[in-house]
């Protein structure tokens, strides 16, 4: 059976590879990585009122990378972010909090 971070980094690395295979970077690459994150973080980066996981929609993009490393390399505590961010590029990393700090 494969760990939650083995199917997120195959799911990465298709989206990465498609992006790639169509000869441009996809203006979309942000948003679809991002879809990894709804799971927890809700549709959007917008979690439901209440919820104990931390909205990323509007945050800044450099805070998001920042986390990411700390998560990647276990400087801040985590139940799964600590190995989900391991799945991750710093290009990827850097997309997605670009996506997530132009939500609204």
């Amino acid at each position: 059976m494969k760990t939650p971070s083995l199917i997120l980094a195959a799911a990465l690395a298709a989206v990465q590879a498609a992006a790639h295979a169509q000869g441009s970077p996809d203006p979309n690459l942000g948003r679809d990585l991002a879809a990894t994150c709804a799971n927890c973080h809700g549709t959007g980066g917008r979690t439901v009122q209440g919820s104990p996981v931390a909205s990323l929609a509007g945050r800044p993009k450099d805070e998001i990378v920042r986390l990411m490393g700390e998560f990647r390399d276990g400087k801040r505590p985590a139940t799964i972010m600590h190995q989900l961010a391991k799945g991750y590029t710093p290009e990827q990393i850097d997309v997605v909090a670009a996506w997530f700090a132009a939500q609204r």
